[in-house]
């Protein structure tokens, strides 16, 4: 396992900051029932004018300033990122910095035609969120004109680009999707890629999340196991935020990601910087901190390094260890703004 980076900032519970995952667009072109339902986000809804997004340049400026401060991945999000025009020459610029690993996360509808140039441009590895196979659950949960073979195609042109290996992310909602694990399972098993299994989680306030309708970690890894043994595997490195199994006949890897069953947030290394330049330094956060208008009033590096440092020395977030009846009604940033 990594050890953790020794020059990264520490807050107040003692957790380095070491990833960073800038959103580069609060569009998408799904409307998922638990990050941007329809209801909430039609077409009178409000998506941000290009002005206030965060520029490339201020992108990559935000991601120079943070390698320096020990950060070590960034990954990119949205919204769905490959909607951003000219994504590549992004990753080329991010790709410039040295130390830092850069990702992506995208729900895979146009990753067919842009693994390729994001390859080139210096892109290292992809996650695509793809929650069904059947046809009807995936439009049940993705609510898109969107089909499971585009995204297929786009898992299959990331593995023959190697971004990888390609993660595959579902979130499981009992009743809806959770008769599709075992044929995910089926379906990635001796592919090489990483199928990760992630609870129905409570961010936002327009998901009408239950906790009836969170389907535990123990529940899939018991469901998948009846099948497919598992075995468990050690962390890959410090905060990674799944537990990791092994299908014990070889085949493959499982993860899954509890952050409503058993919180993580001892081990929470992740800051995060919405499309128009707020950071946010948990998922469950109700505001941000404006870096943008730091940047576009002309603060020199020295002074943004120093916001930062304060911003992460001062946090003391851990919603999901905290989270109750008491907690229930506190506002919380949507994930389609801060990219999960």
């Amino acid at each position: 396992m990594n050890s953790p980076n020794p020059t990264a900032l520490t807050d107040s519970l003692g957790r380095p900051l070491l990833d960073v995952r800038v959103s580069v667009t609060d569009r998408c072109n799904f409307r998922c029932s638990y990050c941007m339902p329809r209801e909430h986000f039609d077409s009178a809804h409000r998506f941000l004018p290009r002005a206030e997004l965060l520029s490339f340049e201020e992108i990559a400026r935000a991601a120079r300033l943070f390698a320096e401060l020990g950060v070590r991945k960034l990954r990119l999000t949205g919204g769905e990122p490959l909607l951003r025009a000219e994504l590549p020459r992004l990753v080329e610029m991010l790709a410039q910095i040295q130390g830092l690993e850069l990702a992506l996360t995208t729900n895979g509808s146009l990753l067919a035609a842009r693994a390729e140039p994001l390859r080139r441009a210096g892109l290292s590895r992809v996650t695509v969120s793809l929650d069904a196979l059947d046809p009807q659950v995936f439009r049940a949960m993705a609510d898109t004109e969107y089909s499971v073979d585009a995204v297929l195609a786009g898992i299959d042109a990331a593995a023959a680009n190697e971004l990888g290996p390609v993660k595959i992310n579902t979130v499981v909602r009992r009743g809806v999707n959770d008769s599709e694990i075992l044929p995910l399972v089926r379906r990635f098993r001796g592919t090489g890629h990483i199928l990760r299994f992630i609870e129905y989680m409570d961010v936002g306030i327009t998901n009408g999340w239950k906790l009836d309708q969170v389907l535990s970690g123990r529940e899939i890894v018991e469901r998948i196991d009846r099948e497919f043994p598992l075995e468990p595997l050690d962390a890959n490195y410090a905060g990674e935020v799944a537990a990791r199994y092994r299908l014990r006949d070889g085949s493959g890897e499982i993860g899954v990601i509890t952050s409503v069953t058993r919180p993580f947030c001892g081990s929470c290394s992740r800051a995060r910087l919405s499309s128009d330049g707020k950071l946010y330094t948990c998922l469950f956060a109700h505001a941000g901190h404006d870096v943008r208008e730091r940047m576009r009033r002309g603060d020199d590096d020295a002074s943004l390094q120093d916001f930062f440092r304060e911003l992460w020395s001062a946090r003391a977030d851990r919603y999901s260890e905290l989270r109750s009846s008491r907690t229930r009604g506190l506002p919380r940033v949507e994930m389609s703004y801060i990219g999960g």
